[in-house]
């Protein structure tokens, strides 16, 4: 089992930065696949980013894509989604999730594990 502590949002002007880290616990950090997600007030939860086991491969959503980066570093059972650029439709409680599936999948029902997010949001 795994658990999933997200931290880093916050309140930021658009074209600002921002990096989201989520620890992890247990022993089989380095078994999951992690995604983040996010979900707007109204909004269904949407996919953001996914990085495999290794971090060799990433996915990303189009609306994040060249904006937005996934890491891991599986030592310190972290991952981590820096956010460059933001606009205030990124505006979003931000969710870190981990997938032991080994097919990659952008569908938040693959994934087993959910942190309680963080806030992040965007001024015009």
């Amino acid at each position: 089992q795994v658990q999933l502590v997200e931290s880093g949002g916050g309140l930021v002007q658009a074209g600002g930065s921002l990096r989201l880290s989520c620890a992890a616990s247990g022993r089989t950090f380095s078994s999951y696949a992690m995604g983040w997600f996010r979900q707007a007030p109204g909004k269904e939860r949407e996919f953001v980013a996914r990085i495999s086991r290794s971090g060799g491969s990433t996915i990303y959503a189009d609306s994040v894509k060249g904006r937005f980066t996934i890491s891991r570093d599986n030592a310190k059972k972290t991952v981590y989604l820096q956010m460059n650029s933001l606009k205030p439709e990124d505006t979003a409680v931000y969710y870190c999730a981990a997938d032991p599936r080994v097919i990659a999948s952008v569908n938040s029902g693959a994934y087993d594990y959910w942190g309680q997010g963080t806030q992040v949001t965007v001024s015009s």
